[in-house]
């Protein structure tokens, strides 16, 4: 009796010990589970992050290339002004 007992007791704490690894296991999962999702969340901040560097990259070649046209323009202005400049004091000599 005192034998079956103990083969009792000891089976209750093995039911203990297999329950409380049982739980265990399931919090591991969760870890993992949760760290998958912020992979999965820092991988999609990064691509976008990404997706908003290659925007602003873009943006900034079009600005770069609208100023070298206003550049031009500008110079064309100021070679027109000096010319007419000249043109009306060769035409004011002239008189």
């Amino acid at each position: 009796m005192i034998q079956g007992d103990g083969a009792q007791l000891e089976l209750h704490e093995t039911q203990t010990l297999l329950k409380l690894e049982r739980q265990k296991l399931a919090l591991k999962d969760t870890i993992i589970f949760n760290l998958e999702s912020k992979i999965v969340n820092l991988s999609t901040i990064i691509f976008k992050q990404e997706q908003q560097f290659k925007f602003e990259r873009e943006k900034s070649d079009e600005l770069l290339s609208e100023l070298k046209g206003q550049k031009r323009v500008t110079l064309l202005y100021k070679i027109g002004a000096y010319v007419g400049a000249a043109a009306i004091v060769g035409i004011l000599v002239k008189q």
